[in-house]
């Protein structure tokens, strides 16, 4: 029997960008996104619409591929845009995203997760909140890598 589990979890990210700057570039999806997160892996870009968008990715880790489809729907008035996997180990998942203006070359990243767990186990609440707590410093980590390489990219300097 397979246990299905909804796990959330949150986290904010200064960026330093305008707010129309910072969300152009986290939403100009191009194939070694992953290596600017630290991840050994390829993605595939394929448009549907002006707002959608597949990603398809294989990325290698612990000598495994892990591969995932993601769908991202932008909407591009709010400055926000979902990722939803359409299939991988958390098919189903959903991550939020949105660009909150502070100053004007000055932003936050709002983040929130909203992970599916599979498990052949049962799994108790302090089990769910290590997950959350897990996926929390990985996301947060690799948005880390992307605020530099944003700013890097904006400034000039690769």
């Amino acid at each position: 029997m397979m246990h299905i589990y909804s796990v959330e979890y949150e986290f904010t990210q200064h960026l330093k960008a305008s707010a129309q700057e910072a969300f152009e570039w986290c939403t100009d999806y191009k194939p070694y996104d992953l290596s600017l997160m630290k991840e050994n892996g390829l993605r595939k870009i394929r448009k549907i619409t002006k707002d959608a968008f597949l990603l398809t990715e294989s990325i290698s880790r612990n000598h495994r591929t892990i591969r995932k489809t993601k769908l991202v729907r932008l909407n591009r008035a709010g400055l926000s845009w979902t990722n939803t996997h359409l299939n991988g180990p958390n098919r189903n998942s959903q991550f939020l995203y949105q660009i909150l203006p502070l100053r004007k070359n000055l932003v936050r990243l709002r983040f929130k997760g909203l992970l599916i767990v599979y498990s052949k186990e049962a799994l108790d609440e302090h089990a769910l909140r290590q997950i959350a707590k897990a996926e929390k410093e990985a996301d947060s980590r690799a948005w880390r890598f992307l605020a530099t390489a944003m700013s890097n990219d904006l400034r000039g300097t690769h």
